[in-house]
This record gives C-alpha cells, sequence and structure tokens, in this order.
C-alpha cells in the first residue's frame, strides 16, 4: 500500500492554488487512509542521520549507565523509560521496548513552565542534548504548519490550533526495539494502539516493521522514502473532529526470526496542545448522522487517563 505524499513546501510557500491543493490532499488523505508522507517537511536530513547516530550511541550504554537517566514519579515523560514498562491500551503484554523522552522547553516566561519537568540531560553522549533541541523545534514548526493546514480543511481560520499548541505539551521519544533473545509472550514488538496527541511525526526508522490497519482490515506495511516524514492522526485529533479525522490503528511487529539479532530504532514526535484545551468535539462536526461520540475533556484530562491505561502511571 502506497499511502499518500503530500509537499509542504506547497503550502508554507506555494500559490494560494497550490495551498489549497495542499489542504485538499491532506485533509482527504486523512480522512481516507489516516497517515500521510510529507516531504519537504524541514527537518533538515544531517540533523536526523545525528540524532540517529547519538540515540543508538545512547541505548548501547551498559544497562546501569542508562537507568541513571530514568526519574521516578515522572510516568516516563523525561529521561529514560527501560525495557518492559510500557503496554498498548487493552493489553497486558510489555511492549518489547525502551526509550528516551525530551519535552517542551518554555523561553518566553509563559506560565504553563511550572506544569512541566525539566529534560533530563545526558552528558555521556556529545551534543545529545543540543540535537534533542535542533530536533524538537524542527518538528513543533513543521506540525504546526500541517495543523494549520487541518484547521483549514475543517472550516475553521488557518491560526485556530497555533496558540493552543505553543508552549504545548509534546514529546521527542527516541525507541529501541533490542534484537530478540528468547521467545517473545507477544509476536508484536509494539502492540496495536492508536497514538494519544493530536498528531505524530515520524521521521524515518533503523529497519522495517511499521504496518497500519487499513479500512478493510488488512495490516498493511508503511514504508516512506528517506527524505520523507510519515505524519498520522491521533486520538485527541479524532475526539476534536468527532470521529471525521480517524486516529489510525498502528503497529510494530517482530522482524523475521533470522532477523531476531537486529535492534530497531526510531525517533517520533508526538504533537500535544496545552493541557487546558478543550477537546470538547467541533460543532461543525456534530450532525444528526454523526451524534457526539464522546464527553467533554481537556487535553490534560485526556492525556492522564491514557497515561494510567499504558502502564506508565499509577
Amino acid at each position: 500500500m502506497n499511502i499518500p505524499v503530500v509537499d509542504l513546501a506547497d503550502f508554507i510557500h506555494g500559490t494560494e492554488e497550490s495551498k489549497q491543493s495542499f489542504v485538499q490532499q491532506l485533509g482527504k488523505a486523512y480522512e481516507e487512509v489516516g497517515f500521510v508522507a510529507v516531504k519537504n517537511h524541514g527537518i533538515p536530513a544531517e540533523l536526523i542521520d545525528t540524532l540517529y547516530k547519538q540515540v543508538q550511541q545512547f541505548f548501547s550504554l551498559p544497562r546501569q549507565e542508562k537507568e541513571k537517566y530514568e526519574v521516578p514519579g515522572l510516568a516516563g515523560q523525561r529521561g529514560y523509560t527501560s525495557f518492559g514498562k510500557e503496554h498498548a491500551k487493552g493489553s497486558d503484554a510489555p511492549d518489547l521496548k525502551e526509550f528516551f523522552q525530551y519535552g517542551q522547553i518554555v523561553e518566553d516566561g509563559d506560565e504553563v513552565k511550572k506544569e512541566y519537568p525539566p529534560n533530563v540531560p545526558v552528558p555521556e553522549i556529545p551534543g545529545f542534548d543540543e540535537s534533542f533541541y535542533k530536533a524538537f523545534r524542527a518538528f513543533e514548526y513543521s506540525g504546526g504548519a500541517l495543523l494549520q493546514a487541518i484547521a483549514l480543511y475543517l472550516g475553521l481560520d488557518r491560526d485556530f490550533f497555533d496558540a493552543k499548541i505553543h508552549n504545548g505539551n509534546s514529546i521527542l521519544r527516541a525507541i529501541h526495539y533490542p534484537p530478540i533473545i528468547e521467545e517473545p509472550r507477544s509476536a508484536i514488538r509494539s502492540e496495536q494502539h492508536e497514538d494519544i496527541n493530536l498528531i505524530t511525526l515520524l521521521v524515518g526508522a533503523s529497519a522495517d516493521g511499521l504496518q497500519i490497519l487499513s479500512k478493510n482490515g488488512q495490516w498493511v506495511p508503511v514504508t516512506s522514502l528517506p527524505d520523507q516524514i510519515v505524519v498520522n492522526v491521533g486520538d485527541m485529533l479524532q475526539r476534536l473532529t468527532n470521529n471525521k479525522l480517524k486516529s489510525t490503528t498502528h503497529r510494530v511487529v517482530n522482524p523475521p526470526r533470522e532477523l531476531w539479532h537486529t535492534s530497531r530504532f526510531s525517533i517520533p514526535f508526538f504533537l500535544h496542545p496545552r493541557s487546558r484545551m478543550s477537546l470538547a468535539c467541533l460543532e461543525s462536526c456534530v450532525d444528526a448522522d454523526h451524534p457526539k461520540a464522546y464527553p467533554d475533556a481537556t487535553a490534560g484530562e485526556y492525556l492522564d487517563e491514557r497515561l494510567r491505561e499504558i502502564g506508565l502511571k499509577k
């Protein structure tokens, strides 16, 4: 299955006609597939390469060294989370992964800063913190532009999301799926799930394995070219649009047995709004044929609920 490809430069730098075409392509793709591949996304290739090298260095550290960066009580929202701590909603089999998370850096005196724990520096890997900072800002910019296009597709003002995601609770997560050394409880490195946030931007991966559940119930491998990122709808956007834009079910499957000795690395950016954003279904997405499907909630309330469901928060 070829997922739709869109060119972000058409929206950011294009003519009025190309911007409108981009909006329709993006919206249609999210209604029909739930995933798009984005080219000219604005995240420098050299930065991506550097980040992947540093991430692999980090996960190659001895377990005791990595555990120095695990902070109890943060529900994995900053720093390191060790292998087997997270599971998909509705599954009791832990995902076969460990990860490192880097969050929002408030630099303008915004009062929301008090809601966020500090990031966990990793001085052992030269340039690690700087690369995460630069990548976080680049993803934030590109994600913001995509949300502007989504707003227009929904008939909202272009800047509908701008203030809601300014200094939002976004997360840049580096994931390591280690070599499989024994018969796993599940044949899945990451069980089927939907993302919690508004949209997820995924830059590359060091191996195949990502699959999405198509509209006809088939699991389909997702691949993108090296110069593209894959962007999918999350549950918060699904709630906001009363299922007009569907949060796509996806998973990461284990490699063939002959490749069990290999690792897989992945770096998704989970774009979250500020915790006070209302996820109440948009009035324009509710009618007699599409009654309101979700109770009102804020983004913060919903995130808290989901972190408990996936085992990161008690």
